[in-house]
């Protein structure tokens, strides 16, 4: 029983690893994507970037810019735990959408592989991985955003994000 629990207890983290990854994307919280990473870990996005973490997060900006907001959603998750080390297959919705005046939308349908290891009780990303599955671009629909977002906070990719509002999320933040 106790090592069922600890089982559980090591997936949630390493999920809960996974989806702050997604908001330090989203947020443009650079300082907390490089937390969530091993000093000696590497991130492959394939041609766009292959490196060490302060080398990720040194080009996530500018891999950013072009985009007025993103959104990365992570589902259908498997890992496999094997003491203090594991690995994961996530699949991941990453939507961009462009600046105005002409926004379009790029949605990324595709995988990350990953390879954590537990150091000091703590898990981390050692090795990530994007597969590309599937793509698709579009013009954004902007009477529809403005009827259905018209009385709606607007999300926006820094702190000026309703979420930044939030004290104690805010405080996942690896900025101080």
């Amino acid at each position: 029983m106790e090592k069922g629990l600890r089982e559980q207890a090591d997936r949630m983290q390493i999920l809960d690893l996974v989806a702050r990854y997604c908001r330090g994307c989203d947020r443009r919280d650079f300082a907390l994507v490089r937390a969530l990473y091993h000093d000696d870990a590497i991130d492959d996005h394939g041609a766009m970037f292959s490196g060490g973490p302060d080398a990720f997060v040194a080009w996530l900006p500018k891999a950013m810019e072009p985009w007025e907001l993103t959104i990365h959603a992570i589902s259908n998750s498997v890992i496999v735990l094997a003491g203090d080390r594991a690995e994961g297959e996530h699949l991941v919705r990453a939507w961009h959408r462009t600046h105005p005046p002409e926004r379009q939308e790029f949605i990324v349908h595709g995988r990350y592989l990953d390879r954590y290891e537990r150091r000091g009780g703590v898990w981390k990303f050692l090795h990530r991985q994007l597969v590309f599955d599937h793509g698709e671009v579009r013009k954004v629909d902007e009477e529809a955003m403005a009827r259905l977002g018209a009385e709606a906070r607007h999300g926006r990719a820094d702190r000026d994000d309703p979420s930044w509002g939030l004290t104690l999320l805010a405080g996942l933040s690896g900025a101080t």
